[in-house]
């Protein structure tokens, strides 16, 4: 669609970096005033954002490459690549090794690992419905054949080049789908905060919300790696991390109760 926000001779400035950029500042600007209202230190809450979204990327990459381990074992897809380094990877890996690192860091600095990872869940929301449009502007992540009225066609030579989209097929906008439904999961979530709850129960939340409409989006997208029992391994792993979501929320039922302001 459009891939290149500014170019300037062999020079551009990537649509979808710019995105994710933006995305990642807008939840850290939710995140730090979540925590303020939380009454948690927010100089530790901004140097934690910033650690997850360094091994966000790192686990989105190395789950890309272990998704696609023939294609890089063979020497298909080099791990050096310029379309490597710009690909958005799986965003199941990055999150799954925030969270550890996370985890960690909340330990290190004695924060409340519940609580805390409560005030970030609104933000990655937003975070991810961002960044989903970069998706859709670069062309990554596009969905399998669609002939339903808001199909979207691919004709950008430059798209197919930057992340092999198919040109001139009417597609499932797969990228919209999940914007969309993590739009709509941030305003859930940001309302959800602002009432009594238990600590953990955002994070059950979004991670049963998240993990619900990823699995369903899968449907309709195009998947590289092929079907592993019928389903993709990024739906495997929604059905984990949708028993973790609502693991957590049965668990902590009958917590005390806590609010945060927005």
């Amino acid at each position: 669609m459009f891939p290149k926000l500014i170019s300037i001779g062999k020079f551009f400035i990537p649509t979808y970096g710019t995105l994710v950029a933006l995305g990642f500042l807008l939840a850290l600007l939710i995140t730090v005033r979540l925590a303020k209202r939380a009454k948690l230190p927010p100089e530790p809450i901004t140097n934690l954002a910033i650690y997850c979204a360094l091994a966000g990327l790192a686990g989105a990459k190395l789950f890309m490459f272990l998704f696609d381990f023939n294609s890089y074992w063979d020497g298909t897809r080099s791990l050096l690549s310029l379309d490597t380094l710009q690909a958005a990877g799986v965003y199941q890996g990055g999150f799954l090794l925030a969270l550890v690192t996370a985890v960690l860091y909340m330990r290190h600095n004695h924060l409340p690992v519940l609580a805390t990872s409560d005030i970030f869940a609104p933000g990655i929301a937003l975070g991810q419905a961002i960044g989903r449009l970069g998706c859709f502007a670069a062309g990554c992540c596009w969905g399998t054949e669609c002939h339903l009225p808001w199909a979207v066609t691919f004709n950008s030579i430059e798209a197919k080049d930057l992340t092999g989209v198919p040109l001139g097929t009417p597609l499932h906008p797969t990228q919209l789908y999940e914007s969309l439904a993590d739009a709509l999961i941030f305003v859930v979530l940001y309302r959800l905060i602002a009432k009594p709850h238990a600590a953990g129960a955002i994070l059950g939340w979004y991670l049963t919300l998240y993990s619900t409409a990823r699995f369903g989006i899968e449907f309709f997208r195009y998947h590289e790696q092929g079907l592993h029992l019928g389903l993709s391994l990024t739906q495997w792993i929604s059905l984990a991390t949708l028993a973790a979501g609502l693991g957590l929320l049965v668990m902590r039922r009958g917590a005390p109760k806590l609010a945060v302001s927005t």
